[in-house]
């Protein structure tokens, strides 16, 4: 079992060895490529930066699984070991704070660019809040064209409502003046019924 563990640990320690090697060419490449930036405008630069920014995840996910072989290993060999990956931590770190600023700052030219709606930053130029601001004003007029004709159909709609009571009310009027003369016709049946009553009467009894 002792030869079992001390050949666990030299295969832990080869491991160690084999992450701290790429690591260590990951951070140069990186640093390398931080290094070209400055000279780097545009669209060359945010894509670079990008790249960076993914050779630095990279390296943070190296330096975890230094981080979990050396928790393996006994105290007397992971003690020297943890010094390391605390440094690799601090340049991955400095890395990090590098990008950072390099990704805050905008070349001149850039500036100039972006300022005349030429680069990649157009939406953060004045010409790109010009034409926000255009975009918003001819939004703008469309709602209030919506809105006139929106009133048009309204107002449309109300003649036409007005209409039709119109058409109601005299259909209404002319209804109760055939009703009207329905009930006179009523009551001159009634009386010629009447009259009609009293002449057979008159007939029947001599009268």
């Amino acid at each position: 079992s002792v030869v079992l563990l001390h050949q666990a640990t030299m295969d832990a320690s080869a491991l160690f060895r084999q992450y701290e090697q790429d690591y260590c060419t990951k951070s140069t490449d990186t640093s390398r490529k931080i290094g070209l930036l400055e000279a780097l405008n545009g669209d060359a630069r945010r894509k670079k930066l990008s790249e960076i920014e993914g050779d630095l995840r990279q390296a943070e996910d190296v330096l975890k699984r230094m981080d979990l072989e050396v928790r393996s290993l006994p105290a007397d060999q992971s003690k020297p070991l943890q010094a390391k990956v605390k440094e690799y931590k601090a340049d991955l770190a400095s890395l990090k704070t590098q990008v950072q600023k390099a990704a805050a700052s905008m070349p001149a030219g850039d500036a100039a660019r972006a300022e005349l709606g030429l680069g990649g930053d157009y939406a953060s130029s004045s010409a790109g809040q010009r034409d926000r601001m255009l975009t918003a004003t001819q939004r703008l007029e469309k709602t209030n064209d919506v809105l006139d004709y929106g009133k048009q159909t309204l107002m449309q709609t109300e003649a036409a409502g007005a209409a039709v009571l119109e058409e109601l009310q005299r259909q209404r009027e002319t209804l109760q003046r055939s009703k009207k003369t329905m009930e006179d016709v009523n009551g001159d049946v009634t009386k010629s019924n009447s009259i009609l009553k009293g002449m057979n009467w008159r007939a029947k009894f001599g009268f």
